[in-house]
């Protein structure tokens, strides 16, 4: 049998970045995602909801390979890293961690090639009928991202802003400017499972998005 695919092994460049800023360009990637509100530390709020059923989703998927009908094109791989995209609800540009009841974001996972829509929708009712689940806010959706700042922080998440400020440095530095909007945001992907790690153990990938100085 062939070797499984891991993504983080065949993309490093976008899963297992430096420790220092740099520059990298990522490519459209599509994920299965839930948006919502909230802190994402509340143990029984949206965002653990959420988190969730997109694992409940993203390993349905994987485990078709020992169904009857297996999808078209389907190669054995390892689930990729739990993803996620975050904003201030009430408009603010830049996150604020002391305000995480604020926070908005979409939380994610990057799904193979081989996933379709109705995969996807599959997927959904399988996990309707066998964990109960509520996928209504559940979507595959297409993403591109483009240039951004990229760093790996290690640590808890509230030390982030450290990090963040090492990459805004070397966005002056290289004449660079944060592009953050609607569209972009602030992104990170965990390469750990933040629910099953202590937050001192934590890898967490930042982005931001760029653009040229004119």
């Amino acid at each position: 049998m062939a070797d499984k695919i891991d993504y983080k092994k065949e993309y490093k460049e976008l899963y297992l970045p430096k420790s220092t800023p740099h520059v990298i360009e990522v490519p459209a990637m599509q994920f299965i995602a839930v948006e919502g509100k909230g802190n994402p530390n509340d143990k029984d709020g949206e965002y653990s909801a959420a988190v969730g059923l997109i694992y409940a989703l993203s390993y349905t998927i994987k485990m078709s390979k020992m169904g009857e009908n297996i999808p078209e094109g389907y190669f054995d791989y390892v689930v990729p890293p739990l993803e996620g995209l975050w904003w201030m609800s009430d408009g603010k540009r830049e996150v604020e961690y002391q305000e995480k009841s604020k926070y908005a974001w979409i939380s994610m996972i990057r799904q193979p090639e081989f996933v379709t829509e109705d995969i996807f929708q599959w997927a959904c009712a399988e996990v309707q009928k066998k964990k109960k689940l509520d996928t209504s806010k559940a979507k595959l959706m297409q993403y591109y991202e483009g240039k951004c700042v990229q760093c790996m922080h290690h640590g808890p998440f509230d030390d982030e802003p450290v990090t963040l400020e090492k990459m805004e440095e070397y966005m002056r530095e290289h004449h660079l400017i944060n592009d953050i909007s609607e569209i972009r945001r602030h992104h990170e992907i965990y390469l750990k499972d933040p629910r099953k790690i202590d937050a001192d153990k934590m890898r967490t990938v930042l982005r931001i998005p760029v653009k040229e100085e004119k």
